[in-house]
């Protein structure tokens, strides 16, 4: 929080720098101001509407945004012109995060704004300062006259700094003078939040091995189907697991489990009873996919080998992909990429990774399908091999998920592989030497 142009998104920008850490999201309070009416543009286009009071603000928007992006979820956020006063049509999709860091005149001035905010840093700028820094930003930025900005400036904005950012200050953790210069206070701060989020691994790593011995001895979930170990399956699968079969071999016999393994969670959409005419001018009673869409979903890399497969069994499908790697720091899995379809939320999602150990990744993968508004029941999580610790933890984080495999192992080692398992899917795949950076079996 601060006053206008006191460097609060200088400030913000040098913590996030600082920090150093992946997946930080910067939202402005810039972008939640008020739809004008007709009148009230009139009243902005000469200067006289007040933009530093608080009920130019959506504030109920602003806090349920917020929530949600603290809960990870995906979030469309407003954008503002300043130019015409005017939120423009396209909004912009905004991904929880590790760390959100929210800056605004009024970031203090909502109670039930306060109550989200897990740290509150005030920036104080002399006011001098922030006037001359004002004109300049109103005039070049924004097309501004100076008459017009001084107007502004005596009638509202310094009236409002006074009577409600001003005294905001007292419910500050730690007041930074000097704004985005002051190097001792932004340090101290990024020291912080450096300490929050170790806590925060430290809860996680407890919870996941409580959850690793937790589903030790339980059935298996009834949302888990696996392939019918034939003798055929059987043999491809010594095929793939042998670690001396040539890499052609391996692909071949991983494509062709991954044939089967479309197939078979195909048979798991719903189908409608229809009447066919037969060339020989007979009826035949059949069946057929009755629901719009059905789009394909890969967690890079190693899943993307599985899309050679859905494609050959179905006609026309849209294909999307996400990025998930692990943190090798914090060893938590974090989303770096992400292209999915459009209105995907009405459609049956094939999500594909060719294998699961833990479910971090998978889980991640199914939560940003969620955020996106597709049915989890209408989600299908297929991989050639899962563990069994990775079945459990995604049935029991998305109970209503199908998790669809070709094997399930019963064991992962101290390194989160499965055993027997394949090894690294996605180097045996594509080639590579090495530990991958990619993780295919590393999803954790």
């Amino acid at each position: 929080c601060g006053g206008s142009a006191s460097g609060k998104t200088t400030v913000a920008t040098r913590i996030i720098e600082a920090l150093d850490v992946p997946w930080v999201v910067l939202l402005s309070m810039d972008s939640f101001y008020k739809v004008l009416d007709e009148g009230q543009q009139a009243l902005a286009a000469r200067s006289d509407y007040n933009f530093d009071h608080p009920d130019a603000f959506d504030f109920e928007l602003l806090v349920s945004v917020l929530r949600k992006l603290k809960k990870g979820k995906s979030v469309k956020v407003p954008v503002y012109d300043f130019t015409t006063h005017s939120r423009r049509r396209e909004w912009k999709t905004v991904y929880g995060a590790n760390v959100i860091v929210f800056e605004g005149i009024l970031a203090f001035a909502n109670k039930e704004l306060l109550k989200l905010l897990d740290m509150k840093v005030f920036v104080d700028t002399d006011s001098d300062i922030r006037l001359v820094r004002r004109l300049q930003r109103d005039i070049m930025e924004r097309g501004r006259d100076i008459v017009g900005v001084i107007k502004q400036y005596n009638k509202f904005v310094k009236p409002a700094f006074e009577q409600y950012i001003e005294p905001t200050v007292q419910v500050a953790d730690i007041v930074v003078p000097r704004g985005g210069e002051n190097f001792v206070a932004l340090d101290l701060i990024v020291q912080h939040v450096h300490s929050q989020l170790e806590k925060v691994r430290v809860m996680l790593h407890c919870c996941r091995a409580a959850l690793a011995s937790a589903h030790q001895g339980q059935p298996l979930p009834k949302t888990l189907s696996v392939l019918e170990n034939t003798p055929q399956v059987r043999g491809m699968h010594t095929i793939i697991r042998n670690k001396d079969t040539t890499r052609d071999e391996f692909i071949f016999y991983s494509k062709r489990l991954m044939r089967l393994l479309i197939e078979h969670a195909l048979s798991f959409l719903p189908l409608k009873s229809v009447t066919v005419e037969t060339p020989q001018g007979t009826m035949y009673e059949g069946k057929r996919f009755h629901r719009q869409r059905i789009t394909g979903v890969s967690i890079l890399r190693a899943g993307e080998t599985m899309e050679q497969a859905l494609t050959a069994v179905c006609k026309d499908i849209r294909l999307g992909k996400i990025l998930i790697q692990t943190n090798h720091d914090t060893g938590e899995p974090e989303l770096h990429y992400l292209r999915l379809p459009k209105e995907i939320s009405e459609d049956y999602v094939i999500l594909m990774d060719s294998t699961v150990s833990t479910g971090a990744a998978a889980m991640m993968a199914v939560r940003v399908l969620l955020d996106h508004d597709v049915q989890e029941d209408r989600i299908f999580l297929l991989s050639l091999l899962m563990a069994e610790m990775g079945v459990h933890s995604v049935a029991y984080a998305f109970p209503r998920v199908r998790i669809i495999t070709t094997a399930v192992d019963k064991r992962i080692n101290e390194e989160f592989h499965i055993i027997p398992g394949i090894g690294n899917f996605g180097d045996r795949y594509f080639g590579t030497d090495g530990p991958s950076a990619w993780s295919d079996s590393m999803d954790c």
